[in-house]
């Protein structure tokens, strides 16, 4: 069960990066290219969570990782956040 939640969560935050960025393709207003990015920086994170908890349950920990590519991504839509609202 829980191998599905981390599926549908990947997958959920892969759709939301392909919106964003077929959007911006669009209109190009540089917010949905930071959200985009964030989104895709999310979708790593979530599968290095299906992989770090199902595939490699005991052999590695790949907390650090996980948590370093989420800060990352959250760090992109905040700069993005910032460098538009001036």
């Amino acid at each position: 069960m829980a191998a599905t939640v981390y599926v549908l969560g990947t997958l959920t935050t892969l759709l939301c990066a392909v919106l964003l960025l077929h959007a911006y393709a669009s209109v190009r207003q540089r917010l949905l290219l930071w959200s985009g990015l964030c989104f895709v920086g999310l979708t790593l994170s979530n599968a290095l969570v299906f992989v770090d908890l199902i595939l490699l349950p005991t052999e590695v920990s790949l907390y650090v990782a996980r948590l370093g590519t989420a800060a990352i991504s959250m760090s992109l839509l905040l700069f993005g956040l910032i460098w538009e609202g001036e």
